[in-house]
């Protein structure tokens, strides 16, 4: 591996092509999350799929957001959000909250975790998290979080929903081709 130093100067400008760039990343299979938050008026949320964990002790995680959002920073001002792991029978719950304009929890049904965060049914898993650091990373921010308190045992039933070369994917047996 070439040294860091050796490296194209990033101050000369970029040298992928964004959709070229885009494209190559779609080739990472990912889960999909709903990022939510309550402001004490109303349940707040959105789709993410960068989502990953960072430690085991401290238990911390981590999600990227765009720096525009407009979600993200009302979740930022409670100090406090909850990650909902969808199910691969969820990929309308998806699509909802990746919709701007509309009412993203028309028809969710949802209640709060301990930490006061809103927990979407049937989900395969959920963490309760704090914010613990915030980092601007190009167009994004990285968001890190401390886990609280987390789903029961007995909560984890089912598989996950993937996303995969921008489309929605289930798991298979390991002989069977994505969908």
């Amino acid at each position: 591996m070439m040294p860091f130093e050796n490296r194209q100067d990033p101050a000369a400008g970029p040298v992928l092509e964004p959709r070229a760039f885009r494209d190559a990343l779609a080739l990472y299979a990912s889960g999909i999350t709903i990022i939510a938050g309550h402001d004490n008026d109303e349940p707040l949320g959105f789709t993410c799929q960068s989502f990953y964990s960072v430690s085991i002790a401290p238990p911390l995680i981590s999600f990227s957001v765009m720096a525009n959002a407009s979600t993200y920073p009302r979740i930022r001002e409670t100090g406090k959000f909850s990650v909902n792991v969808l199910a691969e029978a969820q990929q309308a719950i998806s699509d909802q909250f990746a919709c701007k304009g509309k009412d993203r929890w028309a028809g969710i049904v949802w209640k709060m975790t301990p930490g006061r965060n809103p927990v979407i049914a049937g989900t395969l898993m959920w963490l309760d998290c704090r914010i613990v650091a915030e980092h601007q990373a190009g167009d994004h921010y990285i968001v890190i979080g401390e886990v609280i308190a987390m789903s029961p045992n007995d909560w984890h039933d089912g598989a996950p929903l993937l996303y995969f070369k921008g489309k929605y994917r289930h798991l298979h047996d390991s002989g069977e081709q994505a969908r």
